[in-house]
């Protein structure tokens, strides 16, 4: 099973529209995560009719059109093991484990909100995986996004994509 991540989209705000290297990922993904922070509806119903399957969150940035079409936290079993989709995660000093003691159950949990591509292991195994942006990449040298693969419980060929410049 092959997953795309992104989070913090923020279009139209922070970009017109998503990269074309971004939506040309998307017939190739079979689950296209989100991590939060779309700031427009138009961009989920992009993602939604052009995603297989979708899973998204709100964020700190999207309002109440949107909170009303996501949940705050999603989960889902992908290829034998348990994801969660979450915004923030609080300040990076203690986040493995923060979130560990706050998701004892999963495998993996996918956050956003700091714009700042994220991949640790807490002391439990949750792995923790922030895509970055694909639209604002504030005080990091790229926008980015994430592609992987899950299959018998495993989650391989994690690959941290790097955006040119707009």
């Amino acid at each position: 099973m092959r997953l795309l991540l992104m989070s913090d989209t923020h279009v139209p705000l922070r970009a017109k529209r998503l990269p074309d290297q971004l939506l040309a990922e998307l017939p190739h993904a079979d689950v296209v995560i989100h991590a939060g922070d779309w700031v427009d509806t138009a961009t989920l119903d992009l993602l939604e009719s052009r995603s297989r399957r979708l899973i998204g969150v709100y964020g700190n940035n999207d309002g109440p059109a949107l909170r009303a079409r996501l949940p705050e936290v999603a989960h889902a079993d992908l290829g034998g093991l348990r994801f969660a989709v979450v915004h923030e995660t609080g300040p990076a000093t203690g986040r493995e484990r923060r979130c560990a003691a706050r998701f004892p159950d999963l495998d993996v949990l996918v956050f956003g909100h700091s714009h700042i591509p994220w991949d640790t292991t807490a002391p439990t195994g949750l792995r923790l995986i922030n895509p970055g942006s694909p639209t604002d990449r504030r005080r990091q040298p790229h926008c980015t996004y994430l592609t992987a693969t899950v299959a018998d419980g495993t989650l391989t060929d994690l690959t941290l994509h790097r955006l040119p410049p707009r």
